[in-house]
């Protein structure tokens, strides 16, 4: 066995050329090494030394002067036994199979990559969402990677400057629901963007879709506030008893609650509502800036209904406990007007078109059918956590009447 440095000396990289020849070699194996710079003669015992290795000389080399007849080795390493030090006692995070996730990976684990071989000693970080059952989905992956490859930039999502004629009265209106809606994405951004410090790295896939989902959150306060000020209006009102709703969601500390009325709940409930605006936008614009947020929505619903549901089969507590965190939202809620009036007016008028009679009934009946259809939406999501069906349908009635 021998080893080729070439030019290379101990100070330019030859080292790592030694290593890599000797890694696989048996303690007591000779290798033989071959080089052309001078200073090697003299560096080579130092290292070996440090590294546990000994070195022995050819009798055709002139150690002092490092020379070598017939072009034969300039000297013979022996393997030792000396271990790194590095990665004595060294586990890995984690199965270093693809996809391997480890149920209640340690605090050592934390900033190293899931599957490396990692050295004992430095940090334990804290993270306290650092039980599989409590974070994962097996979709997750899955969704990481089509919300990675959907990704789209609200300046040229969007085509701002196609015209459309809409009256000023509509157009009010569409200002007042984009305001409403800029309100809702911003705790929508805050809740999740509060707990990714708090997830253990291991589970990287949930790590990734949260920051995902704050980054989509971002991109919808964007897209909606541009929308209300396309024409150049003020924002619209935003209601005490609006705030009051949405604080509540920022009140709960819990990631499965907060999961919970966040996205299976609110979250779910705001896809009918964009679904709503995509139907019945009154221009392109408004119509495709609801349509790009409903495919993000959709996401951030699915992820939230797979953990919790993979939850619900780990842990028969769950399911009170989501009980009970909606039945304390209600009763906090208990004196409020819920969703804004001047909300619940510009979404008729919306739909309406116009202040005729027949066409504000029409938009009345659609924004009831809306009602409805979230309703419907928040039963089926319940009924798939375990809930039976009569209790999902009371349960959902005690949601908030501000939607989100």
């Amino acid at each position: 066995m021998n080893v080729q440095l070439g030019p290379l000396g101990l100070a330019a990289g030859a080292q790592l050329l030694l290593r890599r020849a000797l890694a696989p070699l048996p303690p007591g194996f000779r290798l033989a090494v071959y080089g052309d710079d001078p200073a090697l003669v003299a560096q080579l015992p130092a290292w070996c030394r440090n590294e546990g290795h000994r070195v022995e000389w050819p009798d055709a080399a002139d150690r002092n002067t490092g020379s070598h007849r017939d072009g034969g080795p300039v000297a013979f390493v022996v393997r030792g036994v000396k271990q790194d030090l590095r990665w004595a006692g060294a586990t890995r995070a984690g199965d270093a199979e693809l996809g391997s996730v480890a149920q209640h990976p340690p605090a050592r684990w934390g900033l190293a990559a899931r599957g490396a071989l990692i050295a004992a000693g430095g940090p334990e970080p804290f993270f306290d969402l650092d039980d599989r059952d409590l974070v994962w989905a097996d979709v997750a992956p899955k969704l990481y990677a089509h919300a990675a490859a959907r990704q789209w930039d609200p300046a040229t999502a969007v085509a701002w400057d196609e015209p459309f004629a809409v009256t000023e009265d509509v157009e009010s209106a569409v200002v007042q629901v984009m305001t409403y809606l800029v309100e809702n994405e911003q705790v929508a951004l805050v809740v999740p963007a509060r707990f990714l410090g708090r997830v253990h790295p291991h589970f990287r896939e949930v790590v990734q879709l949260l920051a995902i989902q704050v980054a989509d959150e971002a991109r919808h306060m964007e897209l909606f506030n541009r929308r209300a000020r396309l024409r150049g209006s003020a924002l619209g009102t935003s209601s005490a008893d609006g705030r009051t709703s949405l604080f509540t969601l920022m009140e709960e500390s819990d990631f499965s609650l907060a999961s919970f009325l966040l996205s299976v709940l609110g979250e779910g409930t705001f896809v009918n509502l964009l679904s709503f605006l995509v139907t019945h936008g009154p221009d392109p614009v408004t119509r495709r800036v609801a349509w790009l947020a409903l495919q993000d929505e959709r996401r951030h619903v699915l992820f939230g209904v797979a953990h919790l549901a993979h939850q619900a089969t780990v842990d028969p507590r769950l399911l009170g406990r989501l009980r009970g965190a909606i039945e304390r939202r209600h009763d906090a809620l208990r004196d409020t007007a819920g969703l804004n009036a001047d909300v619940m007016d510009s979404l008729v008028l919306i739909a309406a078109g116009s202040w005729e009679p027949a066409a504000i009934a029409s938009g009345y009946a659609a924004v009831r059918e809306l009602e409805r259809n979230m309703d419907t939406g928040r039963r089926r999501r319940l009924e798939r956590l375990g809930f039976p069906a009569d209790e999902a349908a009371a349960l959902s009635a005690l949601h908030t009447r501000n939607f989100m």
